[in-house]
């Protein structure tokens, strides 16, 4: 069963940017109007049910309190838990994400957080802290590009990167103690801090594993680290076939079935990554345990959310990449579905 402690926080303004890290929106001051709402889970419940227990639309402002917002939706038939993101941008407007578990549905199961009081470096905690004012400074000049090509990522930002380059030397002399921050440590922002870093060691193999047991992690901001860090593998290892990197697409596929929007949106992008081979196991394995989930978000009227669903989906129906691109363009994106339902059907 999923955790079912709530946190009462208000509404956090989340850019489409790397990691847990996020630009000040202009909302972060003033709550943004809702653009577009999106929804996921929905099977037996109806989205029209959803809607009127929310009590919000497109053009309203974002509910006032979210926690009683999904308390009010957990409360619903047939429903074990929900959760809403507020994410940037449709125009100058949020887009609303609206993710539902119903009784009986697939469950991205995470684990319970750990509780132990670890000790992290002094140095490791003061570097990441450089490291996200520098980020942050440059994410509102809008310079927010990066290169993955290393298994880590370095920013287009000359100060951030610079930054960056330090964690590789820190990983390399403290990768005993950010493997025991990861899973013993209680205190979420250690956890999330040390999923950060020991992306930059420099024998990339030996953290994939330490990676691949943090994108279960409780807490939210440790998985997109995690996540984000094994993306960078992924573009190291299908650069570079002889590193010995080997991501698993396990973990990824199952987080499509996950509540939180940002774990399915990395879910999917790492995917693209992981199935450019076509590997069939890999691609049955994503029809077999996600495709229901793929197809309601390659359904999103969010078209930037929307596309990388949509490529997975219609690698599952064996198109090629231009072809999928075709169909995109030609707003074929049902025809493509249709075609995905009848290979589950067999």
């Amino acid at each position: 069963m999923p955790m079912t402690l709530r946190l009462r926080r208000p509404w956090l303004p989340i850019a489409a940017v790397a990691m847990t890290l996020c630009a000040e929106p202009a909302w972060a001051q003033s709550p943004p109007r809702i653009g577009l709402i999106e929804f996921y889970g929905l099977r037996k419940v109806s989205e029209a049910r959803v809607r009127q227990t929310m009590g919000v639309k497109e053009g309203d402002m974002l509910p006032r309190s979210k926690g009683d917002t999904e308390e009010r939706l957990d409360a619903l038939p047939g429903v074990v838990e929900t959760h809403l993101e507020a994410v940037c941008c449709e125009g100058n407007q949020a887009i609303l994400f609206v993710g539902v578990e119903e009784r009986g549905a697939p469950h991205f199961e995470i684990r319970e957080p750990p509780e132990d009081d670890v000790p992290m470096p002094k140095e490791i905690t003061d570097t990441y802290r450089r490291f996200l004012e520098a980020f942050q400074t440059a994410a509102r000049r809008g310079v927010t590009a990066e290169d993955l090509t290393h298994g880590h990522s370095l920013s287009a930002d000359p100060s951030t990167r610079a930054i960056q380059e330090m964690f590789s030397a820190l990983a390399d002399d403290n990768l005993v103690v950010l493997r025991n921050v990861l899973r013993n440590s209680g205190d979420e922002e250690q956890r999330a801090t040390a999923a950060y870093v020991i992306g930059y060691a420099t024998r990339k193999r030996d953290i994939v594993n330490d990676l691949q047991y943090a994108l279960r992690d409780a807490d939210s901001g440790v998985r997109v680290n995690a996540g984000r860090n094994l993306l960078a593998l992924a573009v190291l290892a299908r650069l570079s076939p002889n590193s010995g990197v080997m991501v698993s697409p396990t973990w990824f596929i199952e987080m499509l079935n996950s509540l939180s929007w940002t774990d399915r949106n990395r879910a999917a992008k790492a995917l693209q990554i992981l199935t450019d081979t076509r590997d069939a196991s890999v691609i049955g394995q994503m029809r077999d345990r996600a495709l229901d989930a793929l197809t309601e978000m390659a359904r999103w009227k969010s078209l930037e959310n929307a596309l990388p669903a949509f490529v997975l989906v219609g690698r599952i129906v064996g198109l090629t990449d231009q072809e999928i691109q075709d169909k995109w363009t030609s707003g074929q994106r049902e025809a493509v579905i249709a075609l995905a339902a009848g290979k589950k059907a067999k």
